[in-house]
């Protein structure tokens, strides 16, 4: 072996050790974390958690998506345009109202970014309810919104009562994660007295290990738990309320960057749709 390549290889094997000693390791920690904590921490998650409380005592405290300041780039960014992550969703939406669905529960939807957006290119039903379920800081923003463009239809609550929502579809596009009621999305559909004939799923983040909370940086200086699902479970416990999964698909538009925690999940979110499978008990 050439004396160089010995070289080499004794050096990066001397900065591996140099880089597991303990000050070493907590330096580069701390770097990582004042990186987290900074703008250019953006998206980015820290730790492994049990629940949203421990991850929100992680983070100084902010009003997580209650903020004014978070809502206008994504509004002009949302409303008017279609990216990839959304054609699976659409596809399952012209599905459902062909139908005969006219009633659309929508987790996180903003301030209507998916009404507004799919609209060009779906035929809504002429009876169309679309409710959009947010936290209020995006309600009033999302009704004075409304109150400004052509939007039959488009209703907005704070009040997050999902296993009762009427409705023939619910659709949770990147936000289901975030609610901290929603560790089970099979127990929310299980206690619903009017289950939906359609559950459309987008950006979920689902790994095949342990279910566990990490926290994210949301931009703007606010941070928000969020659930990472075990795929399997969470696929089953939907099955056991009573579907069956029709269709999964990725979004790696969306990927999981997760710091300060055990090699484990990484990659891109998924996307799923299923359909009922077994009539609401009466």
């Amino acid at each position: 072996m050439p004396i160089a390549t010995t070289l080499s290889t004794t050096v990066q094997r001397v900065l591996r050790r140099a880089r597991s000693t303990p000050p070493i390791a907590a330096m580069r920690r701390a770097r990582a974390r004042a990186e987290f904590l900074s703008p250019a921490g953006f998206t980015r998650c820290w730790g492994v958690y049990p629940d949203f409380a421990t991850a929100r005592a992680a983070a100084p405290a902010s009003a997580e998506f209650d903020t004014a300041s978070l809502v206008d780039a994504y509004v002009r960014e949302r409303t008017r345009h279609v990216f990839a992550y959304d054609y699976p969703v659409m596809w399952w939406l012209r599905e459902a109202f062909a139908g005969g669905a006219t009633r659309v529960f929508d987790l996180g939807g903003s301030v209507g970014v998916h009404y507004y957006a799919y609209r060009p290119h779906l035929a809504y039903p002429a009876a169309l309810v679309w409710t959009v379920r947010e936290v209020p800081t995006l309600v009033r923003r999302g009704r004075d919104l409304a109150a400004q463009q052509d939007a039959p239809g488009l209703t907005f609550t704070d009040a997050l009562d999902a296993p009762d929502a009427a409705a023939d579809v619910w659709l949770a596009a990147g936000a289901l994660q975030y609610v901290e009621g929603a560790a089970s999305l099979g127990g929310w559909l299980a206690a619903s007295r009017r289950p939906p004939a359609h559950v459309i799923i987008n950006k979920v983040p689902l790994y095949d290990g342990p279910a566990f909370v990490t926290l994210q940086n949301i931009g703007d200086g606010a941070f928000a738990p969020f659930h990472v699902y075990q795929r399997r479970r969470f696929i089953a416990e939907v099955e056991a309320a009573g579907y069956r999964l029709v269709e999964s698909w990725q979004t790696p538009e969306r990927e999981l960057q997760l710091f300060d925690a055990p090699p484990g999940p990484s990659g891109a979110f998924s996307g799923l749709y299923f359909a009922r499978a077994t009539p609401p008990a009466r």
